[in-house]
């Protein structure tokens, strides 16, 4: 029944991914439909690789204005807008070119791709925007960034890192469930011009918007919603 439920699942989501791409051409953009599985994924207490491994591979934070952005496929503005939510960037580097990136932060993010905020309670934090080179997917960039990333979370008391991954995107979903990540929680956004409707499996479960400044908020406990979804896996 679960291995049924779970391709009934992938069935809606490439429904979905269709809607989406039809009516967005359509309508030249002003029809957007976005899925989003939230997952809680544990701080790793120990290193993914041994020290001896990824030499070649510099993993380090960098501060707004750093030249080295410069060089990642994301649009102008965008690390603007996460820096002022106080976001920590960790890249990876292999002869001073940038091979890799993923975001951080300790408080509320408000989401860049549709309305709403997320705010990880108690000892949650949040990450997003996991990004590694096409060429360099097959390597340990990605293991070596998380590295980096779970160390500096333990040194703030953080047990558990939540993120949303679009449910289109199959290959993200099996990296994060690799390392211990659990779904917590559906997100269903459909956006028509400047009206968006919201459907959650989480409170408020249900929200409309028509103004920027309209949005639902979800408060998530990452520690007890993985304990929760251990129970019912």
């Amino acid at each position: 029944m679960r291995t049924l439920a779970d391709m009934l699942s992938r069935l809606q989501n490439k429904v979905l991914y269709a809607i989406d791409r039809t009516l967005g051409a359509l309508s030249r953009g002003r029809v957007r439909v976005r899925k989003y599985y939230l997952v809680a994924q544990p701080v790793a207490r120990r290193r993914w690789l041994p020290p001896s491994r990824g030499k070649t591979i510099e993993v380090r934070r960098v501060s707004e204005g750093d030249p080295l952005l410069g060089q990642a496929p994301r649009p102008e503005g965008v690390f603007r807008y996460r820096f002022e939510q106080a976001a920590v960037c960790i890249t990876a580097l292999k002869a001073d070119e940038l091979i890799g990136f993923l975001w951080l932060t300790l408080g509320p993010y408000q989401e860049d791709e549709v309305r709403c905020r997320y705010v990880p309670e108690g000892t949650a934090a949040w990450d997003f925007d996991v990004y590694v080179k096409p060429s360099h997917r097959d390597g340990i960039a990605f293991l070596k960034l998380w590295d980096e990333a779970n160390g500096f979370l333990a040194a703030h008391g953080v047990q558990s890192s939540l993120s949303r991954i679009s449910a289109f995107n199959e290959g993200s979903l099996r990296s994060h469930s690799r390392m211990g990540a659990r779904r917590i929680a559906a997100l269903l956004f459909v956006c028509v011009g400047s009206w968006q409707l919201t459907l959650a499996s989480v409170a408020p479960y249900f929200h409309v918007s028509t103004r920027p400044d309209r949005f639902p908020v979800f408060g998530l406990n990452g520690v007890r919603r993985q304990a929760e979804a251990a129970r019912h896996a």
